[in-house]
Parts: C-alpha cells; structure tokens; sequence
C-alpha cells in the first residue's frame, strides 16, 4: 500500500506599495532633504549662523516625517486627524438630528454624513430585474450593488473550495478591466436570527387538528432555533465614474449598467458565490436603515414576508439621532466600533483564514465586514511591479554583508508578483474593515476583547478608526463609498508623504 501526501494550496505574496523617497521620509520628504542641504551648504558660503538658522528649522519639520507608526502613518497624518476631529466637534458636525422635529429641510431621515449627498434611481437589466443606481454627485460616480448567498465551505471538497478561489481571483482580474470602474467592496453582513422566515414558514402549514404533541413540537423549534443561529448577507457594491472627456448624464450611465450586470453575476456565480441577483433601490434603503437601527430587522423581515415589499424609501433610510464620539458611533438602537486593517497576514495562509472573521459572533447585535478593493489598469500594474522588482534587487544588493532572509524573501515576492502580472493576473490594492454593532456602551469592552481574539485567528493586525468612527461605518454598508475617494488631502499626495 503507497499513500500519497495531499497538499492544498496556500495563498499570500501581497504586498504593502513601496512608498518612493529615501527611507521613512517619502517623497516629498527627501525633497526637502536634499533641498535642505543644498539650501544650506549655499548659506554657509555666507555665515555659518545663517546656516544654522536654515538648517534647525528644516530638521524641525523634517523630523515629524520620519516618526511612522506601525501602519505607516507620520505624525504630520496623526496631528491632522486631530485636528480634523477638533473640527468637526467644535462645528457640533459630529451629531446627527434629523426627522420632521429636525431643522434639516423636508423632515425626513436621510442618511448622514458621507450619504447626505447621495440620491438613489433605478433600472432594469436585461432579464427584467430591477436595481438601485446610487448616484454620489460630490465626485459624479454611480454604485450598484449586488446580492448573493455563497455556498458556504461546508461539506465541500478541498479541491471545489480552490476552484472557487481561483474563480475568484479571475473575477477581480477582470475588474481591471471594466471601463470606469473606480473601486468595489464585498461586505459580509452577520446577525442573529430573529426567527421571522422560520415563523412565516412553519406557523402558517400547522394543521388545526394537528396533534397536540406535534404542534408543541414545531412551535417549540420556532420559539428556540433561531437563538442558535443567525443570518449572513453577502453584498458587492461596484462603484463607476464617467471616463474624462465623456458627457453622460443618469439615464445613460443607468442603460451601461444594465449591460453589464448579467456578466457580473455570472462570474460570481461561478467563483461560488451561489444565487446572486442586483438589489433593488428599496432593498439598498432596506439594509441601510436596519444598520442604522437594528431593533427594526425583525419588523423588516415581517413586512416584506408578508406584503412582499416594505416601501422604504433611501430618504427614510437614516438613523433619527446619531453621536459620534472619538472610539464609538452611537445610532438610534445600536452603537458600533469600527476598526481598520493595518497589516495583512505575513506568509502564506490557506482559503479559509478568515473563516472565523466573517461567521456569526455571539455577543453582537450586527457584524459587518467590509474587503475593499482598487483594481489598478494593465498599464500601471507593469510600471508598479516592475517598480518594485528594481527597488527590492537594488535595496538587498546595497547592504553591507550578507543579504537578510527578508531582502531574500522581498526579491523573491517581487519576481513571483511580476511573473504573475505578465502572465496575464490582475494587480488589485486591497484592505478590510469590520464593524461590530451592540445594544449599549457598556459592551464595547466584551467587542473590543471579541474582536482581538477575530483578529488573531485571521492573522490581520487591525486598528480602531478612532475620531473617525461615523466615516468608517459608513464606509462598511453596502453604499459604495470608496475611502480613498473621500480623503481631504488626495491619495497622490498622501502616497507622497
């Protein structure tokens, strides 16, 4: 008898973009580093005090630049999000009345923040189905978004679990090349069931005359399951801008969108992501508002059980008063934290490392999380990665002695990713950020506990989005809103510092 070892594949080699510029001072910093210095060298042909005068306020501001925390951040960034904060405390902005006791015009519960601004349409694809449009008019970029209810890992076999991977994988390679898309999300919504579909279902088939012991029975399930269990959403927001030089207005971009939302299902379907169907415009306001206000998902489900439809409307999506405080978002019936992905997991890891991150949590009124994903043009994909590949040869061959096992491993992730790029696989910039909702402030500690142990078993480090909690629940719901697009200093500029 011979046994044969069964290997499965693992997963990894992403990287964090090299930032450009001489070590932890960026580009623009090592502008000012050898400006500085030629700046100073010409002075010193002068006086040397006029020298020192340049040269100790240029290290004043030069310093700062190089203090980076763990992801990557200087204190130039860390000063600013306090001041932003500062800010918006002291214009009162980070509170939220709204209702027809509210002085907001019209009287009704839009959303806040980041989707005040938004207004919702809706179209029909080619078989007839309709889907919510959001149009953002602040940057002129529309968002659909798509349903579907995955197969699950369970009872499959290994090799089906890495076909869809792979499956997967060719979805997001092909987002690199759909015209004017700016970004996607997938967002994993988890709850507790509230036992409504499962009442609907059972209650009504219960005979009269049914057996007294079976009616105790099936009521007895209905009454105990859903305390056992919960429920998993599964949604896909695309998020498109027209392409410069063109002029479309809505109905426009509304007819593209219905071309193209048949194929996007269909490559879903295939990478297992089960029934998967766009949402309707009163779908999207539907799920808004129960993440808004989760005392009303049961009464959401019942509704639309038994009429259908709810009529829910995105102007009546918001929360009635909302608070943001520095480390919580404080929402009608709920209180969320939110946190933000700041290293992904080092090495290689197997297709279900975040398994326990995206299952139902025990605890929690609400768990959402939120993979972002920048698809980056077949043009730029080759400048970066071949970008890389030098700066990795030239960072491990100018060191002194022998080359570290990370320089090794670096040149190595380098040359796969770039073997990878020209093979014909997408270059994607990725992160993830998770929302967890509970009924009070009190069981923020139990959250915070609940969400290091989640961390550690998908191997992520994650940070608090502290003093911008409300933009960063916002950034989890299945609106479309791509962080990057939102930022007061730009993303180019950013990358610079």
């Amino acid at each position: 008898m011979s046994t044969e070892a069964v290997s499965h594949p693992t997963y990894g080699n992403w990287r964090r973009p090299r930032r450009p510029g001489l070590g932890p001072f960026g580009l623009l910093g090592t502008f000012g580093v050898f400006g500085g210095l030629v700046l100073t060298l010409l002075v010193s042909l002068v006086s040397l005090v006029a020298a020192l005068v340049v040269a100790v306020p240029l290290i004043v501001l030069l310093t700062p630049l190089v203090v980076r925390t763990v992801d990557g951040r200087n204190a130039y960034q860390l000063l600013a999000l306090r001041i932003g904060w500062l800010r918006r405390k002291a214009k009162g902005s980070h509170t939220y009345v709204s209702g027809p006791l509210s002085p907001r015009p019209g009287g009704r519960f839009r959303p806040p923040g980041l989707l005040s601004r938004v207004t919702i349409s809706e179209g029909r694809d080619a078989y007839d189905r309709p889907f919510g449009v959001l149009h953002h008019k602040g940057r002129n970029q529309y968002t659909i978004v798509l349903g579907c209810e995955p197969d699950g890992g369970s009872l499959i076999d290994p090799d089906q679990a890495d076909i869809w991977v792979a499956s997967w994988g060719q979805w997001l390679a092909r987002l690199s090349h759909e015209p004017g898309l700016r970004g996607a999300s997938v967002i994993v919504e988890t709850a507790p069931d509230p036992g409504t579909r499962l009442a609907s279902e059972v209650l009504p088939r219960i005979k009269e005359d049914a057996p007294a012991a079976a009616r105790a029975v099936m009521e007895e399930v209905v009454e105990l399951y859903p305390s056992n269990s919960s429920e998993m959403h599964t949604y896909i927001a695309l998020t498109y801008a027209i392409p410069p030089g063109q002029k479309r207005d809505r109905h426009d971009m509304i007819t593209d969108l219905a071309i193209r939302i048949p194929g996007l299902l269909a490559g879903l379907v295939g990478a297992g992501g089960g029934t998967a169907t766009p949402l309707s415009a009163e779908r999207i306001a539907e799920v808004v508002r129960v993440a808004y206000d989760p005392a009303v998902a049961g009464e959401v489900l019942s509704v639309r059980s038994e009429y259908g439809h709810t009529g829910l409307e995105w102007d009546d999506a918001g929360p009635a008063v909302a608070v943001e405080t520095v480390d919580a978002y404080q929402h009608d019936s709920g209180v969320s934290r939110s946190w933000l992905l700041t290293l992904a997991p080092r090495g290689t890891v197997h297709s279900n490392v975040l398994r326990g991150l995206l299952e139902g949590t025990a605890g929690t009124r609400r768990k959402r999380v939120a993979l972002l994903y920048r698809p980056i043009d077949p043009a730029t994909s080759a400048r970066i990665v071949e970008a890389d590949r030098r700066a990795a040869q030239f960072m491990a061959t100018s060191g002194r002695g022998m080359v570290q096992a990370r320089a090794l491993s670096e040149i190595r992730a380098t040359e796969q990713t770039a073997a990878e790029e020209a093979a014909g696989a997408g270059l994607v910039e990725f992160s993830l950020m998770v929302t967890i909702t509970v009924d009070s402030m009190s069981q923020l500690s139990d959250a915070n506990v609940t969400m290091r142990n989640l961390q550690a078993s998908a191997r992520l480090s994650m940070r608090p989005a502290d003093r911008m909690q409300a933009a960063a629940f916002t950034c989890t719901l299945p609106a479309g809103l791509l962080p990057w697009e939102h930022t007061f200093i730009p993303s180019e500029l950013q990358e610079a510092l």
